[in-house]
């Protein structure tokens, strides 16, 4: 089913729905085997400031809402297993989805193998999918700004081996009109890469407006990336459709997941 959601740099894109439950099909060649989502917010049974397909056990949220908001997920996508939920530290780990338990500290996951589940959650922070052509390999990774300036996507690279002719999809974020950061975020980029200063527009003494989805591309570009798929998309100026932690302080998570079938 393909719908069409208007806000602020979010022109269009392609959704799949059951119901209320609707997903963003990223747009990108990967194989056919491989299959992926980036969930909205609707159509769960959080209420309040989660409403309502709040996936995240984090938070405030009641427990068994989460729970049914990740049962009701999983039929929707027909998910082949739970996703392997991670514990987000804002770091650069890396793990095998296949032989890691749940909740293990790390901001990526990756698996060689089918009927895997990778996943991330996030509510601002940049989503990232990676995928070899031939679909040998996938990766979800959680790329905040500190992970993005710490390394995360070169440690999910890393972990994935050497696969050939990597592909990526950028899912939603905060976008560039929106995210204003101080002296330090800047520097943690400029001073890794001078190339990031274009990344970053100054609006006052000692604040820039940073770009996330353009500091990803610098970083997986130099990491031999050059297949980057993805929209602009902006979750704070979008809250029918995203939840945002820079907007609402108190909110729920979006997940964004890969696997393979056979």
């Amino acid at each position: 089913m393909s719908d069409h959601i208007d806000s602020v740099r979010l022109d269009s894109i392609q959704l799949d729905s059951i119901e209320e439950l609707r997903w963003i099909v990223p747009d990108w060649p990967a194989p056919a085997h491989v299959q992926a989502a980036s969930s909205l917010r609707s159509g769960g049974g959080s209420v309040g400031e989660y409403a309502s397909l709040n996936l995240a056990d984090h938070v405030a949220d009641d427990p068994a809402t989460v729970a049914a908001n990740r049962g009701r997920l999983q039929q929707a996508l027909a998910l082949p297993a739970s996703p392997a939920w991670l514990t987000q530290t804002h770091g650069v780990d890396c793990v095998d989805a296949a032989s890691s338990p749940i909740g293990i500290e790390a901001d990526a996951s990756f698996t060689t193998q089918v009927g895997i589940v990778s996943a991330v959650l996030t509510a601002d922070c940049l989503p990232v999918l990676l995928c070899d052509k031939h679909g040998t390999t996938v990766a979800a990774v959680h790329a905040g700004w500190r992970g993005l300036a710490g390394g995360v996507i070169e440690s999910a690279i890393a972990a994935m081996g050497e696969p050939q002719e990597l592909m990526a999809w950028l899912g939603p974020a905060i976008g560039p009109q929106q995210f204003e950061v101080g002296v330090e975020v800047r520097a943690a980029f400029v001073e890794r890469d001078a190339a990031a200063a274009d990344a970053f527009i100054s609006v006052r003494d000692g604040h820039w407006l940073a770009d996330l989805y353009q500091l990803a591309v610098l970083i997986l570009r130099k990491q031999r990336v050059n297949a980057i798929y993805g929209t602009e998309w902006c979750t704070v100026s979008s809250p029918e459709n995203f939840y945002s932690y820079r907007r609402d302080g108190v909110t729920g998570r979006m997940t964004t997941l890969i696997w393979m079938v056979e």
